[in-house]
């Protein structure tokens, strides 16, 4: 039996918000494995100069659109399944999507907007690698929770 909470329309957002959370924590795990990786080998200027292009480029309509949409969509999510059983999934989805945009607004932002701002590559590097890195870990492993929790959710508003 399927939850009534919220109807179709329910499952199209909680869907939506499911996949939408999957991109986004795919991109924080491609730079896990691959692009910050490849970029250690690099000299400091070759470094701070990618990773500034990618800060720039990033800044798109394509990449946006998941990075606010899925707050809002488990928002609205949670909100139409708090009467049914995967209320307590689509919540935890939602806690989970915000946690990621208060990491990335609170120490991946800054991190990207002081390495655009240090002249030195050396010191813009020495100040930037590790910390971003190791937040962007927290990102990946945020946002992997959150898919997995509106991934029950789903599996559990269809029972």
């Amino acid at each position: 039996m399927t939850e009534n909470r919220g109807g179709k329309g329910a499952g199209v957002v909680l869907g939506t918000a499911t996949a939408m959370t999957g991109l986004l924590a795919g991109v924080w795990f491609a730079y896990v494995c691959s692009v910050m990786p490849a970029l250690a080998r690099s000299d400091d200027r070759v470094y701070v100069e990618v990773m500034r292009n990618i800060n720039d480029v990033i800044q798109n309509p394509v990449f946006f659109t998941p990075f606010f949409g899925v707050p809002i969509l488990t928002a609205v999510a949670a909100w139409q399944h708090r009467a049914g059983r995967a209320r307590l999934w689509t919540l935890a989805g939602f806690v989970l999507a915000l946690a990621v945009l208060v990491v990335t607004s609170a120490a991946n932002v800054p991190l990207n907007d002081a390495l655009a701002a240090t002249r030195d590559p050396a010191a813009a590097r020495a100040a930037f690698e590790s910390p971003w890195v190791t937040w962007n870990i927290v990102r990946a492993v945020l946002g992997a929770a959150g898919l997995a929790c509106l991934l029950r959710a789903l599996a559990v508003r269809k029972r």
